[in-house]
């Protein structure tokens, strides 16, 4: 925009929202990895109650890392391996 003439706080007032906007999108950004990481462990800590009350095997994770990806492609924490980290993690209490 050109011949508008800004007030003379114009620069500071504007680094002040952008740093607002870059504050809000850090605090969003932690609780999203807050609320995934929490429902990480209860995915491994159900998984683990189920193994030890309904017998599963191994291989029943395998079977719902494909479920899981498959109904959500975009996430990608759902592979055999993160699934199994997660239900080793959750023998652990939930410290988030």
């Amino acid at each position: 925009m050109t011949g508008l003439k800004l007030p003379n706080d114009y620069d500071t007032f504007l680094k002040g929202l952008k740093e607002r906007v870059r504050a809000a999108q850090l605090r969003a950004s932690l609780a999203v990895n807050r609320e995934l990481v929490l429902v990480y462990w209860g995915i491994g800590r159900d998984i683990l109650a189920r193994q030890k009350e309904h017998g599963w095997g191994a291989r029943i994770i395998d079977r719902l890392a494909a479920d899981l990806r498959r109904e959500f492609p975009e996430v990608t924490g759902f592979s055999p391996r993160n699934l199994d980290g997660g239900r080793r993690r959750g023998q652990a209490p939930a410290s988030p």
